[in-house]
């Protein structure tokens, strides 16, 4: 019985850990994060600068504005971020045990980042769009208002108003934007690990602090203007003749560029890079604290 629950223990923890840690970590990040998210996708909805935007919602919508569409962030970060940091895991353990065990160059990783975004963003479409609906609600016209209580809610709501599918709306550029992040995010996370504690013999902490900045910088220059038009497809409404005024990311790509030039996709950039930046930090930061804790008690 014993030798039993050893074997059980020994062989799927070690599968599902890396699964857990990532959401776990993930969730932990949001929590912090989740208010300059909200901004940045109100910036990105054209209402203003990021302390007019901040101002106005304090004043007409009160504190708890800042963390509408906490429960879809939850929820997307444990599926999203558990499949991608999971997945990430295995696939470089098994990229380096193909590689006789020595460490992968760097475009080894970027492609393991990019399955794992992928395959992260693929599950976690539904919730991703839950909260952009939810953080964009209160910038709508009353009428065209969905007042979704909770991320259950609007899911509910999506599945019953527009079918099954069209809970991965949008999943077209949300897996390309997730690809991109999760290349810039992943890839120069680990090869900086290297860089500071291999090469520069850093510590520990000065190694995970710096190489979850250098990721932060990576994942939100690489994912902005994929960010954009995820955030344009998921947010758009049919007008009075019920047509849209995208068909799909790439008619939503072409037009920005027409109206705003390659900059309009950078709209909002400085409060995106503040919100991805210190997300990727904190979630890394967690992560590294969370296996601390766990090899402490023996996990």
């Amino acid at each position: 019985m014993g030798d039993s629950k050893k074997s059980t223990a020994t062989g799927v923890w070690p599968t599902v850990k890396p699964f857990v840690n990532g959401g776990t970590s993930g969730m932990l990040a949001t929590c912090v994060i989740q208010p300059i998210d909200m901004i940045k996708v109100r910036i990105q909805l054209g209402q203003g600068s990021g302390g007019q935007v901040a101002r106005t919602m304090l004043k007409e919508e009160g504190f708890g504005a800042f963390y509408k569409g906490l429960s879809a962030g939850l929820l997307r970060q444990a599926t999203y971020t558990t499949a991608r940091l999971g997945s990430f895991k295995i696939l470089t353990n098994k990229a380096i045990e193909a590689n006789d065990g020595k460490p992968l160059p760097l475009y080894q990783k970027a492609l393991c980042g990019l399955t794992a975004g992928a395959i992260g963003a693929s599950v976690g479409s539904p919730a991703d769009l839950a909260l952009i609906r939810m953080q964009a609600d209160a910038t709508l016209p009353e009428a065209q208002r969905r007042h979704y209580k909770n991320a259950f809610h609007a899911l509910s709501r999506i599945m019953a108003d527009e079918g099954v599918l069209a809970l991965w709306k949008g999943a077209g550029p949300t897996v390309v934007r997730a690809m991109a992040l999760n290349m810039g995010m992943l890839a120069s996370y680990d090869q900086s690990v290297e860089l500071f504690r291999d090469s520069l013999g850093f510590g520990e902490g000065a190694t995970v602090l710096g190489a979850s900045t250098i990721s932060g910088f990576f994942a939100a220059a690489c994912s902005l203007p994929f960010d954009y038009v995820k955030t344009q497809i998921q947010k758009m409404q049919p007008d009075a003749e019920g047509k849209l005024p995208y068909s799909g990311s790439f008619d939503c790509t072409i037009k920005t560029l027409k109206s705003g030039g390659p900059l309009k996709f950078y709209t909002g950039f400085p409060v995106y890079c503040v919100r991805i930046a210190p997300h990727v930090m904190l979630t890394w930061i967690f992560l590294n604290n969370i296996q601390k804790v766990q090899k402490s008690v023996g996990l």
